[in-house]
């Protein structure tokens, strides 16, 4: 008599970690093990998060994601499969960037909220929203506990900018010869006698316009980024900020809703250093 019948069987790992890792105890069930691999390229894992986040397609019509903000949410989990903090044993799988996509839409619907506005694009300053989703996903080596899972999500996060920013942009000097410019000595130099401050709650038009006052960012992203659409663009300009502030050549601090960048040669009035 033929048959056509599907057996299923799953155990939790010992230690509990809410990972889906394909653990021992299931060979004393079935007598096998599935052996699985994280995704091998950035676009592979787009295409996971893409396909198992939960967002509606209303949400999807009134937040738009940048291709290099999903990107760069990708990177955020290669950075913690590489990092000396995170316990490889216990693994790093696709649900950190899918909760992650899901929290960073979270944060823009929020914004829409407050801003009265119908749509809005994902900015690099959201990505703070995604620490939880970081911290709730990985589990932390003895240095990791060190350091706090707070500050080893905003470590990976940086180390995530920076890989990408590097995909497209010159390496940022740690040093720099005397009289020699670099593609930053300008827009470094411009921070002198101006500051740039991004507000979280304001509308894209509002945001934006704070991005390009700043001439030498332009010129910037105009001569590494002009490939690039619109969207992209940017948002590489909070990227090329960010990373300069990770290479010490800005300085940023911040309040609940806003972020602030200025020359490291400015002293703090208003905001606390970061």
């Amino acid at each position: 008599m033929p048959l056509d019948i599907q057996f299923v069987f799953t155990a939790n790992p010992e230690d509990y970690t809410n990972r889906g890792s394909i653990v021992t105890p299931l060979k004393d069930r079935i007598g096998s093990q599935i052996f699985t691999h994280y995704p091998k390229s950035i676009a592979l894992a787009r295409e996971i998060t893409e396909q198992e986040a939960n967002i509606s397609a209303a949400d999807k019509s009134a937040v738009h994601v940048p291709n290099l903000a999903k990107d760069l949410i990708e990177e955020v989990a290669f950075e913690a499969r590489n990092s000396e903090y995170v316990d490889a044993k216990s693994g790093v799988s696709a649900r950190l960037t899918i909760s992650a996509m899901e929290n960073l839409i979270a944060a823009a619907k929020l914004r829409l909220i407050e801003t009265e506005s119908e749509n809005t694009t994902i900015r690099l300053v959201d990505f703070l929203s995604i620490i939880p989703s970081i911290t709730g996903k990985i589990e932390l080596v003895f240095e990791g506990e060190q350091e706090g899972a707070g500050e080893v999500a905003k470590i990976l996060i940086d180390n995530a900018i920076i890989t990408q920013f590097e995909k497209i942009f010159p390496r940022i000097p740690k040093l720099e010869k005397e009289g020699v410019k670099t593609p930053y000595t300008d827009l470094v130099n411009w921070f002198d006698n101006n500051l740039i401050q991004l507000n979280y709650t304001d509308k894209d038009d509002e945001f934006y316009a704070n991005l390009k006052s700043n001439s030498p960012l332009i010129s910037v992203i105009e001569e590494y980024a002009s490939q690039l659409d619109k969207n992209d663009q940017f948002f590489c300009m909070e990227l090329v900020l960010w990373a300069l502030t990770i290479n010490d050549k800005l300085d940023k601090s911040q309040t609940e809703n806003t972020y602030q960048f200025d020359s490291t040669h400015v002293d703090k009035h208003f905001y606390g250093n970061n």
